[in-house]
């Protein structure tokens, strides 16, 4: 059953809420925690202990319309070969600044579009990295990949450099629906995108998906999923689409009503959600899926699933360190952005500064709710018992949320003893459920929508 009525009356197809990929949100990110967070933060890391990186690559040849992320146009590889200098810059700054020893057990390159980068600047970069972040014995590199904008050299350059697994980009395969996000993408070119990334040894590989869309239906995105599940994927993203115009100047590019309704949404996720299970992979959180035996499966059975700006993840790296613009940093104590804008980025790197133009600094109280929350968007569980080995006695005070989210959210939400469960019914009211912990909620922020 759906359960529908009862979703609606608990404010389901009302509420926007954040997606908590971290706590506190972006939103509440302030100047007074910037670059010089950043640089004491960079030098205090215990060397032993391995750092993700993450690098931002913000230029795409086409500006997909439903696409929040920040990104810019270019037509030439002037001002991204430009770019890649920069960022050789901000990474001479870390290796002045890093403990001697610090190793990288994950490394991702996002985007904007890290494929637009040629062979010649996928060495260049991935050496520069390197030279300042040796891999640690246990090493990860995963890349976002437009199949538009990939071909075999620079696949083969990319597995050259230690590629272990491929995120492609698809969304829906209609066309329709791809003309009205502005990415047109054939079901052909991807195919053959995911033959050369087998074929060059690639043995994991995401497929991202996105619900809520213009003009799709539940035809549509059956056809999407039947074309999808030909891959094999290892793992499959399924994101709700944020409509939010107020952000994203390009999304006006959309036509709204041509947006399903929030019924339609909710059963374009459900359905979606069925056939990827139906197949033989896991759910993993709110909206993702993995084949068992990968490592987001495998993390999810033995308690370690974790979440971050990417979403769900395996990583166990307590320190993420993300260089170019707009790149969010994660430290044990806090958050640190970088320049959004990549004119402002390179202004700092110029002039020899860290790049931190805003963040958060965290108090112990955050800290336990930024786990609490973690905890609640992993396994739909919230122990106040495992809480209590990490935190200690603190972990007791956040009983009267417990409390609070059981009243509220029943029957979908049970409190017994000092464990609060989400039935897989409630689900989607989960991010919904998380908010309740949040202490951050600042005045006139609009989130996307919560189903």
């Amino acid at each position: 059953m759906e359960h529908i009525d009862t979703l609606k009356a608990l404010g389901l197809f009302d509420a926007r809420v954040p997606r908590y990929t971290s706590y506190p949100t972006a939103a509440v990110f302030s100047p007074a925690t910037n670059g010089a967070f950043q640089k004491a933060a960079l030098e205090s890391l215990d060397p032993t202990d391995p750092v993700s990186v993450y690098i931002h690559i913000p230029f795409c040849e086409r500006l997909c319309w439903f696409c929040a992320c920040h990104t810019q146009g270019t037509q030439t590889l002037g001002p991204v070969e430009s770019y890649i200098g920069t960022l050789e810059a901000e990474l001479d700054l870390l290796r002045r600044t890093l403990p001697e020893g610090l190793r990288m057990g994950r490394l991702h390159w996002g985007g904007g579009t890290p494929t637009i980068l040629p062979p010649p600047l996928i060495h260049r970069l991935a050496k520069a990295i390197r030279s300042v972040f040796p891999p640690a014995a246990e090493f990860e590199f995963s890349v976002e990949i437009d199949p538009t904008m990939v071909d075999r050299a620079k696949i083969d350059a990319l597995a050259d450099e230690g590629l272990s697994r491929a995120s492609i980009g698809i969304q829906d395969f209609d066309p329709k629906v791809q003309q009205a996000i502005g990415r047109l993408q054939s079901f052909e070119v991807t195919r053959a995108c995911v033959d050369d990334l087998r074929d060059a040894g690639i043995t994991s590989l995401n497929t991202d998906l996105v619900y809520g869309l213009p003009h799709q239906s539940l035809a549509r995105i059956e056809d999407t999923i039947d074309k999808v599940l030909t891959f094999a994927p290892d793992r499959v993203a399924l994101f709700g689409y944020a409509h939010v115009p107020w952000v994203s100047k390009r999304q006006k590019l959309i036509d709204e009503d041509a947006l399903p309704d929030d019924l339609a949404r909710y059963r374009l996720a459900t359905r979606a959600a069925e056939r990827f299970v139906d197949a033989g992979l896991t759910a993993i959180g709110i909206d993702h899926f993995a084949r068992p035996g990968d490592d987001l499966a495998l993390a999810l059975d033995a308690g370690r699933l974790r979440r971050n700006f990417q979403g769900y993840t395996a990583d166990t790296c307590q320190t993420l360190i993300g260089l170019g613009a707009s790149s969010i940093s994660r430290f044990p104590d806090g958050y640190v952005q970088n320049a959004p804008a990549t004119a402002a980025y390179i202004q700092r790197i110029e002039a020899g500064e860290f790049p931190g133009a805003r963040g958060y600094h965290m108090t112990a109280e955050d800290q336990l709710r930024a786990r609490a929350i973690e905890r609640l968007m992993c396994t739909f569980t919230l122990d106040l018992d495992d809480l209590g080995a990490e935190f200690g006695p603190p972990a007791q005070s956040l009983a009267p949320a417990l409390a609070a989210m059981a009243a509220r959210f029943a029957p979908f939400a049970s409190l017994e003893g000092g464990r609060l469960r989400i039935a897989p019914e409630g689900r989607p009211l989960t991010r919904m459920i998380a908010s309740v912990l949040d202490q951050h909620v600042p005045e006139g922020v609009r989130y996307s929508r919560a189903s």
